[in-house]
């Protein structure tokens, strides 16, 4: 039942924010993408501020796995590294951090781009 618990917790939190995020989509006229790196932005900016880190304990897979949780993971790679690096760890820190999901998303697009039979519109 602790399982099942986390899951729901996680589906309703990271519903929660795509709610959010479609919200501005259809009042506002910004575009998908200036959302998107928005998302990126309030989880860097909470991350800096200690934040993000006790909501996405909380909140599990639901808050790590939106955007919001790859711009607090960049955030918390560039604290690891200047703490290891000093000044420099602000340039490798985001890259060192992001490497896995990054290399992962784009090993998935190559294999996609394998796979399917692209068409004109």
């Amino acid at each position: 039942m602790e399982i099942f618990m986390a899951l729901l917790k996680a589906f309703l939190i990271g519903g929660v924010i795509c709610l959010l995020a479609q919200v501005v989509l259809d009042f506002t006229k910004l575009t998908m993408a200036r959302i998107l790196v928005l998302l990126v932005i309030a989880g860097a900016a909470l991350a800096a501020f200690g934040l993000y880190q006790p909501f996405a304990e909380w909140a599990g897979a639901g808050a790590a796995v939106p955007l919001s949780g790859f711009g607090s993971a960049m955030i918390e790679g560039v604290k690891k590294a200047i703490d290891e690096q000093g000044w420099v760890g602000i340039l490798t820190g985001p890259f060192t951090a992001a490497a896995a999901g990054t290399g992962l998303a784009v090993i998935c697009g190559i294999v996609a781009a394998l796979v399917s039979k692209p068409r004109e519109k």
